[in-house]
């Protein structure tokens, strides 16, 4: 079958297409034959050797994936050969013709759902429910402050956000991208390339702070957020696209009484895929009813895999970017 693959870590510059053998069919599992896969920002990070998940060389990148069900195991039963199903895969190996993953996590489509859009789901959305909500208990009226807010991530904390009754504060680093967070929903931005965040945060909050704040960026941003949250309130650790991990002050902490709390949907998908896969089922209804509206920035084929992850670290992606199979 034709893969992405990279036979050593360190550069995104060693993944190529090539032949690959198909993976076997293993208890529980199931073969999907791939026809769209969602680009991440962890694709880049896993190709260097940066993840927190250490693939097997050589490897195939891709953490979700849209296709049709090709093959099922014994056992599995709510899906069957011929549907149309989308999948997180912890592990990587999407971005290839085919993929084996545990059937629990193994989503049916909606009808109406094309595959580029049902590739760019799982991630993006089922990592922005699970941290408001199993992670970070937003209640309705709270503040809701989502970091760099225009990624495919960001974009979903927005949206799930307001699906939640939160009022939802934008940050982002130029005012284009802050003008397109107002329009996807949020109530107020902050450009933090030209404003403090602390200060504009407290304004926009009438001092109050955010009481929940979504950070995928790490880094200087992180220190900021510390600076604005409110009394109680709850800072989701979703990632460093920064590249910088930043260190919390725990006099901080105790002063304010809030909590630093890791959202790990990847991993938690491992340990409980049937509940993942429960998750998507769950909010997939609110895309048809147009209150979650995944956005593709671009589609490349299999073999401009390069280009993808180039301008993911570019950071010149609104939304998310998906390869074709």
């Amino acid at each position: 079958m034709r893969a992405v693959l990279c036979p050593e870590l360190g550069s995104v510059r060693n993944l190529t297409v090539g032949e690959a053998p198909s993976p076997v069919l293993r208890e529980g599992s199931v073969r999907i034959g791939v026809k769209a896969a969602g680009v991440n920002f962890p694709d880049i990070l896993m190709s260097e050797g940066k993840y927190q998940v250490k693939p097997a060389l050589p490897f195939t990148p891709g953490l979700e994936v849209a296709g049709m069900v090709l093959e099922c195991a014994p056992g599995v039963t709510h899906v069957q050969p011929g549907d149309r199903v989308m999948a997180f895969a912890r592990h990587g190996g999407g971005f290839a013709a085919e993929i084996v993953l545990p059937g629990g996590i193994v989503t049916p489509m909606p009808a109406a759902m094309d595959f580029v859009t049902g590739a760019a789901f799982p991630v993006a959305y089922g990592t922005a429910h699970f941290a408001l909500t199993h992670r970070g208990y937003l209640r309705p009226g709270e503040w809701l402050l989502v970091l760099g807010a225009t990624g495919g991530v960001g974009i979903a904390a927005i949206e799930v956000g307001k699906l939640l009754g939160a009022r939802v504060i934008a940050a982002a680093g130029t005012d284009e991208k802050c003008t397109i967070a107002r329009e996807i929903g949020a109530d107020a931005t902050v450009n933090y390339a030209t404003e403090p965040l602390r200060d504009r945060v407290r304004e926009i909050t009438s001092g109050h702070g955010a009481d929940v704040v979504f950070d995928p960026v790490g880094g200087d941003a992180f220190a900021q957020s510390v600076r604005c949250i409110a009394w109680e309130g709850r800072i989701l650790i979703i990632g460093f696209a920064s590249g910088e991990i930043a260190q919390a002050a725990t006099n901080m902490i105790l002063v304010k009484n809030f909590s630093v709390i890791g959202a790990v949907f990847g991993e938690h998908s491992d340990h409980f895929p049937d509940e993942t896969r429960e998750r998507l089922t769950a909010i997939l209804p609110e895309v048809a009813a147009g209150r979650l509206k995944p956005r593709v920035w671009k589609t490349f084929p299999l073999e401009r895999v390069q280009d993808a992850l180039r301008e993911i670290a570019d950071r010149k992606v609104i939304g998310k970017m998906v390869l074709t199979v």
